[in-house]
C-alpha cells in the first residue's frame, strides 16, 4: 500500500463539461479515507435547481454530438484512453486513498476500464446496420440512434471500472452522460471529468452530479432522462429498475451475489487454494463476483488444508485492503459473530485486524467459516466482506443443487481436472458466468458482463454487444424508388 501522500482533487462542485463546474454551494458530507480514516474533503448533495441545469446543459449537447459522426466521436475516445494511460499511477493512488483497495488491485481496476474502453474505440467497425433487398424494387434496412441524456449510478467498491462499463459506450454511441458516483468515493469520478475535458469532448457531453438518495430519485424521475444503468445492492438495483420502468425509461440494473465455488476431488490443490483464496479475499471482498461460498465435495480436505495455509499468508494492510467504512467492518463482523455463535467452526478469523500506524483504518482480515448449513444467513446474505462459508456435500448434484437454490445469479466455478465434470457442471449452474478452475469469471471483452436472477434487472448485458443495444434504439427504413413489373402486398 502507498506511504507516500497523495494529491486528492478538490471537489469544485458539480460537473457539466468543459471548464464548467456548478458551485458546490449546497450541504457538503465528509468523506474520509478507509485506509487511515484521513479526511479527503466534502461532497456537495445537488439541489433540484442543480440536477435541472445539468440535464439542461446534457440535453443542449446531444444535439451536436448525436450528429457528430461516430468515426469522429471514437476519435475523443482515443484520446482519452492515452490521457488513462498516461494517468495510470496517479489514478490508482487516488482509487487507493479513497475506497481502500491494495494498489495493485487499483491498477487492475483501471486496466478492466480501459479494456472496455478499448472495445467502444472498435465502434466503426462493429457498428451494425442491416441492409436487405425484400422484393424487387424494395429494401429494407435499420440503422442505430442514440437514445439521449441517459443517467448511470455507481457503486464504491470500483471508482473507476464500473463507471468504465458504461461510459465509453454510451458516449461512442452518442448519447451525452451523467455521472453519479457513490458519495463515498467521489474522488475518481473528479479525476475523469478533468481527463474527459482534456481530451477535447465536448462541454455537457459528460457529467457528474454528487449526492445522496434523494439526488439519485430526483436523477430517475427526472423527465429529460431517457435511460439508466445501476449497480449495486440487489434490494436497490430492483427499486431503481421498477421505478425506472414505471416511467417508462429503459433501465438495466445490476445487484448482489453469493458466489459459489465448488471443489471436486480431482482438483489441483495449488492451484485452486491460491485461486479459491484470491477471489474470496481480493478487493476485501467487496465485489459482486467475489467467492462467497465454498463447497467441498467429497474427500477434499486435503485441499480445505491448503485453503487455509494460503488464507493465513495474506498480509492485512498490504495484500489486504480496508473496507469501505466503520458501518461495513461493523456489519461484516456481525456475521462472523453470529456464526460462531451458531456454533460453526472459525478456521481463520479477520475481526479485530487493524494495520500499525493506520489506527483509525477500517480492516477485516481473512475469514473462513466451516460447516455451515445451507440455509444460514452466511451462506445466503451478501457479506461483502473477506468471509468465505464453507459447506460439505457428497456428491456434485448437491452441491450444484446448493449453488441453484440461492436467489442470485452472477457467478458459479468448479474446480476440477475432469472435462466431462466441467461440462457438466457448466451446462447446470445457474448464473450468467461460469468459471472452471477460475474463482472470479469476469469475461473479458467482447464478451459481456452480466449475470442472472436476482443479480440483474433488464435485458441484456452492460459491456460487449450487449452495451452498443442497451444504449441505442433501432430505426427501421423501407424504401422503393423505382416502380416493378411485379406485383406484391409490398407494392
Amino acid at each position: 500500500m502507498t506511504s507516500k501522500p497523495i494529491p486528492v482533487p478538490q471537489i469544485r462542485g458539480h460537473y457539466t463539461g468543459g471548464h464548467e463546474w456548478i458551485p458546490a454551494g449546497e450541504s457538503n458530507l465528509e468523506v474520509y479515507s478507509p485506509l487511515d480514516g484521513t479526511r479527503l474533503g466534502g461532497v456537495p448533495i445537488a439541489i433540484p435547481s442543480t440536477i435541472d441545469e445539468v440535464v439542461k446543459n446534457a440535453n443542449t449537447a446531444f444535439k451536436t454530438w448525436s450528429t457528430t459522426p461516430l468515426k469522429d466521436r471514437v476519435q475523443v475516445l482515443f484520446r482519452f484512453k492515452t490521457l488513462l494511460e498516461k494517468h495510470h499511477a496517479e489514478l490508482a493512488d487516488l482509487i487507493q486513498v479513497e475506497n481502500g483497495k491494495t494498489w495493485t488491485e487499483a491498477k487492475a481496476e483501471i486496466d478492466k476500464g480501459i479494456e472496455v474502453l478499448e472495445f467502444a474505440c472498435s465502434l466503426p467497425q462493429i457498428w451494425d446496420q442491416g441492409l436487405l433487398e425484400v422484393s424487387t424494387g424494395v429494401s429494407c434496412q435499420y440503422e442505430r440512434y442514440p437514445l439521449g441524456v441517459v443517467l448511470s449510478i455507481v457503486p464504491f467498491n470500483f471508482p473507476a471500472m464500473v463507471p468504465m462499463w458504461t461510459i465509453p459506450i454510451a458516449i461512442g454511441c452518442g448519447n451525452t452522460f451523467i455521472l453519479k458516483p457513490s458519495e463515498l468515493v467521489p474522488l475518481t469520478a473528479v479525476r475523469l471529468a478533468e481527463l474527459f475535458n482534456e481530451a477535447g469532448l465536448p462541454p455537457g457531453v459528460f457529467n457528474v452530479v454528487h449526492g445522496t438518495r434523494e439526488t439519485t430519485e430526483y436523477l430517475i424521475d427526472h423527465p429529460g432522462i431517457t435511460a439508466l444503468s445501476f449497480v449495486g445492492s440487489t434490494k436497490v438495483a430492483r427499486m431503481v429498475y421498477q421505478r425506472a420502468a414505471n416511467l417508462g425509461k429503459r433501465a438495466l440494473t445490476l445487484g448482489g451475489a453469493k458466489n459459489h465455488l465448488v471443489v471436486v476431488p480431482d482438483a489441483d490443490p495449488e492451484i485452486t487454494a491460491k485461486n479459491v483464496v484470491a477471489s474470496a479475499m481480493g478487493c476485501a471482498g467487496q465485489r459482486c463476483m467475489a467467492a462467497s461460498v465454498l463447497i467441498l465435495v467429497g474427500d477434499t480436505g486435503t485441499i480445505l488444508d491448503q485453503i487455509v495455509e494460503e488464507a493465513k499468508k495474506i498480509k492485512v494492510g498490504e495484500d489486504l485492503g480496508a473496507v469501505i467504512s466503520a458501518a461495513a467492518k461493523e456489519r461484516i463482523e456481525g456475521y462472523i459473530n453470529r456464526a460462531e455463535g451458531a456454533g460453526y467452526t472459525i478456521l481463520l478469523d479477520g475481526r479485530g485486524a487493524s494495520v500499525k500506524g493506520k489506527e483509525a483504518g477500517t480492516y477485516v482480515g481473512p475469514t473462513l467459516i466451516e460447516g455451515v448449513l445451507p440455509g444460514d444467513e452466511c451462506a445466503c446474505d451478501e457479506i461483502f466482506g473477506p468471509v468465505l462459508s464453507i459447506i460439505h456435500t457428497q456428491t456434485l448434484d448437491e452441491a450444484i443443487a446448493i449453488e441453484n437454490s440461492n436467489p442470485y445469479g452472477n457467478a458459479a466455478s468448479i474446480y476440477t481436472s475432469s472435462g466431462a465434470v466441467a461440462r457438466y457442471f457448466s451446462e447446470r449452474a445457474n448464473a450468467g458466468m461460469v468459471g472452471i478452475n477460475i474463482g472470479v469469471p469476469v469475461p473479458r471483452e467482447p464478451f459481456s458482463f452480466g449475470g442472472w436472477n436476482d443479480s440483474k434487472f433488464g435485458h441484456g448485458d452492460i459491456t460487449g454487444m450487449d452495451g452498443v443495444r442497451f444504449w441505442t434504439k433501432l430505426k427501421k427504413i423501407t424504401t422503393k424508388w423505382t416502380a416493378s413489373a411485379s406485383q406484391n402486398w409490398m407494392s
